[in-house]
């Protein structure tokens, strides 16, 4: 399942981060640009630009409830 999102501000990326690491299933973060990311590696969503939506996948379906807060 893909979701797009937007984090505004690092509360917010820490927050999803945090979200992320709790789901036992893979999460990756993936840009416009094509950079993809693993959701629960902080050194990887810092390598990401934020300034557009990027895109989540994952087969966590109780994951995706969690980022309504972000979603588009």
């Amino acid at each position: 399942m893909v979701k797009e999102i937007m984090l505004y501000t690092a509360e917010d990326l820490r927050e999803f981060m945090f979200a992320a690491m709790q789901s036992p299933e893979e999460i990756g973060v993936h840009t416009a640009e094509g950079k993809i990311a693993d959701a629960k590696s902080v050194l990887g969503l810092m390598a990401l630009d934020y300034s557009a939506p990027v895109k989540v996948v994952t087969e966590d379906t109780r994951f995706f409830k969690q980022l309504h807060k972000w979603e588009i």
